[in-house]
């Protein structure tokens, strides 16, 4: 989620003009979900809005401001037709919000980035600016009262309304879905590592070996270099996910008498085969654990569809298993968030 923050903030750095484009509502079947983001510059593009012709237009609609903005103000909305205007086939309709941030912009920009920094939910709330009312961009707390005016939902994730002719939008931001700390930087903790720096989530990555990780990682990716791992279970956060992959049996053992003594976490992986993790539980049950406190650990590890040996592959197995836990809370977050029918004004 924090991703856009931390490209536009570089572009300000540069003082690189750049626009900002969100996909502010979708009715019907579009390529992305409201709140989906790119930055365009006059000649780069980052993130995506959903490929093919609606980003192409999008992005030529950016670079026309950039190179003669004219009259346009800072801030607009275009509304795409995918079918009869744009030949996609997926055939809904797309409005997409344009931002020329500037330095301005930087003090917003900061505040979000800090506050997802601490796991902080907010809001991002736009208006565009209309008859005696200036365009702004403020941020407030998640679920804050906004402008009651002839409110409505454009979509399951952006809120739209419109004060005194101003059309406001309410984005909700949230801190990327899954904590996720990894111990071991052996060849399959380097391979998730590398496949979760791509991923929307934050990392932490643990091992005694500093000599093991690489020069440079994801912005997304944290590395702990410690020969007290158990310390980094304990301090982090409620339903964080824990990848044990260490290249010690006895210190993966360690670690998971030390995670079972958490009751809020959201994924328990250990790597090894269904021998170790037999011969596991019975240390477990020596020591009287009761066999309900390690009920929620899975071994083996990953996406049980995937099969293979080689550290890629288990790689993409723990990547997938992750991500489609990922993907199951934000389903809950949605219907938790969604109003009930009758306040739905269409």
């Amino acid at each position: 989620m924090g991703e856009w923050i931390d490209q536009a903030l570089w572009c300000l750095d540069r003082h690189q003009p750049v626009v900002l484009i969100s996909v502010a509502s979708v009715r019907g079947s579009a390529p992305r979900e409201a709140g989906a983001k790119m930055l365009v510059a006059a000649d780069r593009q980052w993130l995506t809005v959903g490929g093919g012709n609606l980003e192409w237009q999008a992005v030529r609609s950016a670079r026309d401001w950039l190179a003669a903005p004219a009259d346009r103000p800072d801030r607009w909305l275009e509304e795409m037709p995918l079918a009869a205007a744009l030949g996609q086939c997926c055939g809904g309709l797309v409005h997409l919000l344009f931002e020329r941030l500037r330095e301005s912009d930087r003090v917003w920009l900061e505040a979000a980035r800090n506050r997802l920094a601490h796991l902080e939910s907010f809001e991002r709330e736009v208006g565009l600016g209309g008859p005696g009312v200036a365009p702004w961009v403020k941020l407030r707390d998640a679920g804050a009262a906004s402008h009651p005016a002839n409110r409505f939902q454009a979509s399951r994730l952006l809120d739209v309304a419109d004060f005194r002719g101003c059309p406001v939008f309410t984005e909700p931001v949230q801190p990327d879905g899954l904590n996720i700390v990894v111990f071991g930087a052996g060849h399959v903790g380097q391979a998730l590592v590398g496949i979760l720096g791509t991923l929307p989530c934050r990392v932490t990555w643990v091992d005694a070996r500093e000599e093991l990780f690489p020069d440079r990682v994801a912005p997304n990716v944290i590395i702990e270099a410690t020969d007290t791992p158990e310390a980094v279970i304990d301090e982090a956060p409620p339903q964080s996910c824990f990848v044990i992959m260490t290249h010690d049996h006895m210190l993966d053992q360690r670690l998971c008498e030390q995670l079972m003594r958490r009751d809020d976490v959201a994924y328990f992986g250990l790597i090894g085969s269904r021998t170790k993790w037999r011969r596991f539980q019975q240390r477990f049950a020596a020591k009287g654990i009761p066999p309900e406190r390690y009920a929620q650990v899975i071994c083996p590890i990953g996406d049980p569809g995937i099969e293979g040996k080689q550290p890629a592959i288990i790689a993409v197995a723990v990547a997938a298993q992750l991500m489609q836990l990922r993907t199951r809370r934000a389903r809950s977050a949605v219907a938790r968030c969604l109003p009930h029918p009758a306040s739905v004004i269409t």
